[in-house]
């Protein structure tokens, strides 16, 4: 057998394509756009932190319903035309046809030709955990401001509630799909754990 010494005949291969794995591990835990992940959850956050610190900061609530109104309208924004867009690929709009119909839009960024994804697991992470857990942490709060008669903070509250609940469900609706495909997967998810308990019991009385 013929052994070629030439520098230009020698090429680096990875074994069983290990390095390329690390390299695609890297990039998917990489954050790649740090600044819309900083202002996805900066905005949101600190509506929460000023709605529950106001009254130990200043005594006017109409400063207080102001700057949280508009840390919530900046978080819609920012959330709904940009953080989404660049950290999961989904976007959904409203859109006015010839006719004068409403119509709403929801999309999803296709993966590239190679079947990868274009957005990384941290940033999916990190935008999944701010758009869900923040409306669940306004809904807290309504209830709490309304057993505890704090009828003035309703508005501020219910604010909170519509914004980032409007927020959560359209990129829901981008991620499922149609409400079509919302109620089938309900249907079965709720019919595998239906099925799984049967099993369970099943399997307890035949033991």
């Amino acid at each position: 057998m013929l052994r070629q010494d030439s520098n230009d005949d020698i090429e680096d291969v990875s074994l069983f394509d290990a390095d390329d794995d690390v390299s695609r591990r890297s990039k998917k835990s990489k954050i790649r756009h740090p600044v819309a992940s900083f202002f996805h959850l900066f905005f949101r956050v600190s509506a929460i932190v000023v709605y529950l610190l106001c009254e130990l900061l200043t005594s006017s609530f109409i400063a207080c319903m102001v700057t949280i109104i508009l840390l919530l309208s900046c978080d819609f924004w920012a959330v709904k035309n940009v953080t989404g867009r660049l950290m999961v690929g989904l976007r959904w709009w409203n859109q006015v046809d010839d006719d004068g119909r409403s119509h709403w839009v929801f999309e999803a960024r296709k993966a590239s030709a190679q079947g990868s994804k274009t957005s990384s697991e941290a940033e999916s992470r990190i935008f999944w955990l701010g758009l869900i857990t923040c409306p669940m942490i306004w809904v807290i709060f309504a209830f709490s401001a309304l057993f505890s008669f704090k009828v003035k903070w309703l508005a501020v509250v219910v604010m909170g509630v519509v914004l980032q609940g409007a927020n959560l469900y359209g990129y829901i609706r981008c991620k499922v799909g149609s409400r079509k495909n919302l109620t089938s997967m309900a249907t079965n998810y709720l019919g595998k754990q239906f099925l799984q308990q049967t099993m369970a019991k099943e399997d307890q009385t035949a033991s």
